[in-house]
């Protein structure tokens, strides 16, 4: 949990800043032609997302889900519906429109989409007390919770993926952010699923 948790703040000090000024001169992201409100769109993914970011570390946290179980179910609320669902829909619509090609604008919704339907998906199992399927859907919905971070630590490797194939600056920065993209999303989903089809080790007795 600690290095998830240093990594985490890392990235919200990273990633915040810029925005809090709410000057558009500040944004990271290149506003597409045509779609005069997507800084604000983006703003309310940030804020929402920071939100959802911290409420799904604190709700994989073992010792928070054994010796505090009212924090971990009002934690979960606030992820839910003060972080995940509205973070996943600013998502999908700003990323249908990414000023970094076809492909990465695919990549983003598509994982929008799943963090969309793998949280609503956990916290209906919840509600019908299927504790054992709402466990698997969160795991899933805290793997695309850090897509956006993960594409961010992938992106040196990215560039290193396609610096031999030459090219100018722009065409550079477009590849790196389809490979970095596509390499996040497979990523998480490979390994949420491999979590939840590990076999744990049992403690051995003494």
């Amino acid at each position: 949990m600690v290095p998830l948790a240093l990594v985490v703040a890392a990235f919200l000090a990273y990633s915040i800043p810029p925005y809090l000024t709410l000057d558009p001169a500040q944004s990271r992201v290149p506003a597409p032609a045509g779609f005069a409100q997507h800084y604000w769109f983006l703003v309310a993914h940030i804020a929402f997302g920071s939100i959802a970011i911290v409420g799904v570390v604190l709700q994989v946290w073992p010792w928070l889900r054994r010796t505090h179980p009212v924090v971990h179910r009002r934690v979960g609320r606030v992820y839910v519906f003060g972080g995940a669902i509205p973070s996943a829909v600013m998502a999908a619509t700003i990323g249908a429109v990414s000023p970094f090609g076809p492909v990465v604008a695919a990549l983003d919704v598509v994982a929008a989409v799943l963090w969309l339907g793998f949280t609503v998906a956990g916290w209906r199992a919840v509600r019908e007390r299927r504790f054992a399927d709402h466990r698997k859907w969160m795991v899933r919905s805290f793997a695309m919770c850090m897509n956006t971070l993960m594409t961010r630590a992938l992106s040196p490797l990215g560039f290193l993926l396609v610096l031999p194939r030459g090219g100018d600056k722009e065409t550079l920065i477009l590849s790196a952010a389809t490979v970095s993209a596509a390499l996040s999303l497979l990523t998480l989903l490979l390994l949420s699923q491999w979590w939840l089809d590990r076999t744990p080790k049992r403690a051995s007795g003494r």
